[in-house]
C-alpha cells in the first residue's frame, strides 16, 4: 500500500474532497427515506397538499444536490486515479529502463508489459472505486442502521441479523477469489508471452510448419486462462444472488414484524416505508462494497505484481571498484570468467587478450563459443564472474553506463530498427549530427548508393525496418553507431547477411576511418580474420587459438577446419 500511496499523496486535495463530496451524497440519501416517511404520513393520510408539495421540493433539492456532489466526488475521484497511475507507469517505464540486462533477462518481456498496462489499469480502477465507495457504503450501511434504529429500535435486529449474514457472504468470496485472480494474471502473462513469441516468429513459424502445434499449444494456454476466469467468475457471480436473498428475506422479516406494528399502532404506514427503504440501501450498498472489494482484489494482486518491479534492484552490477593501472593496452582481458546469473556452467572460461588503440581484432568461433558473452562483458551489460575487464587501464565497473555509451559503439547482431526515418534512426547515437556526418556514415557502412536511391535521410522506416533487406537492415544499425565517432566499434555478427564482396569493403573503410577506432570485429567467417591485426578464436567459451591470420592456420586445429571448411581451394579475400 506504500507503492499506492506515495502517489496519492501528490493528490492530496482530491484524495479528501473525493470521499468527502461522497459522504455528502451519502448523507442527503439517508434523508430521503425520513422524507418519504413525513409526505405519506402528513402529506397523503392526512391530506395536506402543501405539505405534500413542500416536501416534494425538498426532494428535488435533495435529489439534485446529491447529483452534484456525485459528480463532484467522481471528478476528484478520476483525477486522482487518472494522474496517480500515469506517474507510476512513467516510473516504472523509467526504472524498467534502468534495468541490466540480468535483471531485463530475469522478468522477461511479456511481464514487464503485462505489467505496465493491464496491471496499472486494475491499480487506476481500484484507486478510483476506493475514493468514491470504499468510505461512502460503509457510512451509508452504518448510517442507515442508526436511522432504523430512530425510527423502531426493535427492527434494528433484523438488521443486525442481516448486515451480519452479508457480512460472512462478502468475506467468504472475497477469501476465496483473491488468490485465484493472483493464478488469472499469471495465466494471462503466459498467454501474452505465446503470442508474443508466435507474432515475432511467425515467418519461422511457417517456414517449418508449426502452424498447428503452434495454434493448439495457444489454444491450451487460452484455455487454461479461460478455466481460471469461469472457476473463478463461478464464485463471484454468487455474491449477488446470496445478498439478494439473504435481503429479501430480511425485507420479508420487517414486513411481517412491521405488519404486527401498524395492527397495535406502534409504527405507522410512512415508518413502515422508510425501514424497507434502509433495508434496501443496506442492500445496494453492501453489493457496492462488496464489488469494489472485488475490484481490490484485482488491484491489490496487480501492486504486489509492480511492487516487485518497482522494488528489484535495476542493476546488480558491480560499480566503481577503484583499481591500479596495470599494463598499457587498451582493451584488455586478464583471466576473464563469465556465468549467466540463472546459468550453471561457464561460457566463458580463463579469457586472456589485450588489444591496442586503433586495432582491427576478430573474434571467431561456432555458434555458443561465447562471441557474443565477452562483448558482453565488455560493455559490462554483465559482470565477469572472474578476472577483469579494463579499457584504458580501468576496470569496466568503474565507468558509468553514460561513460561506456559514449565511448562504444554497438552493431547487435540482431539488427534492431524504429519507425520513423532514416535520419530519425541515425540520430538516435546522435542528435546533433549534420547531414554530412549521417552521409559520411552510410557511406563507411557500405549502404549510401541504397539510401539515395530510395528517397534520401527523408526515406521512411517501418516497424522494425520491415521495408529494407536483412543486409540492408546491418548496413543501417553499422552506419548508426559510425555516426556517433565511438572510440571502440563492436560488430557483433553484424556483417553475416553481406556478401562476401561487400564485407570486404566494409572491413577496408572501417580500418582506414579518420578517427581510427578499436575495431572488434565478431564473426563466423575466415574472410573476416585475414587481414586482421590479431584473432581470437574461441570453442566452448574457452581460447584455443590467438594470433595472426598465418600464425592460426599454421598452428590452430580448430582454425583450419573453419577456414578450409569456407575455402576448400585455400583461397580467400
Amino acid at each position: 500500500m506504500k507503492f499506492v500511496l506515495s502517489y496519492l499523496s501528490e493528490y492530496k486535495k482530491e484524495t479528501i474532497l473525493a470521499p468527502l463530496f461522497k459522504m455528502l451524497e451519502a448523507i442527503f440519501e439517508l434523508l430521503v427515506p425520513l422524507v418519504v416517511a413525513s409526505i405519506i404520513n402528513k402529506g397523503i393520510l392526512q391530506g395536506d397538499e402543501s405539505y405534500l408539495l413542500r416536501m416534494t421540493v425538498v426532494l428535488i433539492v435533495l435529489a439534485v444536490v446529491g447529483v452534484v456532489t456525485a459528480i463532484t466526488a467522481q471528478y476528484f475521484a478520476a483525477k486522482a486515479a487518472i494522474y496517480s497511475a500515469s506517474k507510476m507507469r512513467r516510473d516504472l517505464y523509467v526504472h524498467i529502463g534502468k534495468f541490466s540486462d540480468a535483471t531485463l533477462n530475469q522478468f522477461g518481456d511479456a511481464k514487464l508489459i503485462t505489467r505496465l498496462t493491464n496491471d496499472i489499469n486494475q491499480v487506476q480502477n481500484g484507486i478510483n472505486m476506493v475514493l468514491r465507495l470504499f468510505l461512502r457504503s460503509p457510512f451509508i450501511v452504518f448510517g442507515a442502521f442508526v436511522m432504523a434504529c430512530i425510527v423502531d429500535a426493535k427492527a434494528s435486529v433484523i438488521f443486525i441479523v442481516v448486515i451480519g449474514v452479508l457480512a460472512l457472504i462478502i468475506y467468504g468470496i472475497m477469501k476465496s477469489t483473491l488468490p485465484r485472480y493472483k493464478r488469472i494474471q499469471k495465466a494471462l502473462e503466459k498467454l501474452f508471452t505465446r503470442v508474443n513469441e508466435n507474432i515475432s516468429g511467425v515467418r519461422v513459424i511457417r517456414g517449418f510448419r508449426q502452424e498447428e502445434k503452434e495454434y493448439a499449444q495457444f489454444v491450451a494456454d487460452a484455455g487454461d486462462l479461460y478455466g481460471q476466469q469461469i472457476s473463478t467468475g463461478r464464485i463471484s457471480v454468487l455474491l449477488n444472488p446470496l445478498t439478494y436473498v439473504a435481503v429479501n428475506l430480511g425485507v420479508v422479516a420487517l414486513l411481517y414484524y412491521s405488519g404486527a406494528e401498524v395492527n397495535v399502532g406502534h409504527l405507522n404506514q410512512g415508518e413502515v416505508v422508510a425501514l424497507t427503504n434502509y433495508m434496501s440501501q443496506i442492500l445496494v450498498e453492501l453489493l457496492k462494497f462488496a464489488n469494489t472489494i472485488l475490484l481490490l482484489t484485482r488491484a491489490f494482486a496487480s501492486v504486489d505484481r509492480l511492487e516487485e518491479i518497482i522494488n528489484s534492484s535495476p542493476d546488480n552490477r558491480i560499480k566503481n571498484n577503484k583499481s591500479e593501472r596495470i599494463n598499457d593496452s587498451y582493451i584488455s582481458f586478464k583471466n576473464v570468467d563469465f556465468k549467466y546469473p540463472d546459468g550453471n556452467e561457464n561460457v566463458i572460461e580463463n579469457i586472456s587478450i589485450d588489444l591496442h588503440r586503433g586495432d582491427f581484432f576478430t573474434i571467431i568461433g561456432g555458434t555458443g563459443s561465447g562471441k557474443s558473452s565477452l562483448m558482453q562483458l565488455l560493455v559490462h551489460a554483465y559482470d565477469a564472474t572472474g578476472g577483469e575487464v579494463r579499457i584504458n587501464g580501468r576496470n569496466v565497473n568503474e565507468y558509468t553506463d553514460a561513460e561506456l555509451a559514449r565511448l562504444i559503439g554497438v552493431v547487435p547482431q540482431r539488427a534492431e530498427l524504429f519507425a520513423g526515418t532514416v535520419e530519425s534512426n541515425l540520430k538516435m547515437a546522435k542528435e546533433d549530427a549534420s547531414e554530412d556526418e549521417m552521409w559520411d556514415a552510410l557511406s563507411a557502412a557500405q549502404i549510401a548508393d541504397v539510401i539515395k536511391e530510395k528517397g534520401g535521410l527523408s526515406t521512411v522506416v517501418s516497424r522494425r525496418g520491415n521495408n529494407f533487406s536483412g543486409g540492408q537492415k546491418q548496413r543501417l544499425t553499422i552506419a548508426r553507431a559510425l555516426v556517433k565517432k565511438p572510440e571502440i566499434l563492436i560488430l557483433d555478427d553484424s556483417a553475416s547477411a553481406l556478401d562476401l564482396g561487400t564485407e570486404r569493403r566494409l572491413r577496408d573503410t572501417l580500418k582506414s576511418l579518420s578517427w581510427n577506432p578499436t575495431i572488434l570485429f565478431i564473426s563466423q567467417r575466415a574472410s573476416s580474420c585475414i587481414d586482421a591485426d590479431g584473432v581470437l578464436v574461441l570453442e566452448d567459451g574457452r581460447t584455443v587459438g590467438l594470433g595472426t591470420h598465418e600464425q592460426l592456420l599454421e598452428s590452430c586445429p580448430v582454425y583450419q577446419e573453419i577456414y578450409y571448411c569456407q575455402f576448400p581451394a585455400g583461397g580467400g579475400q
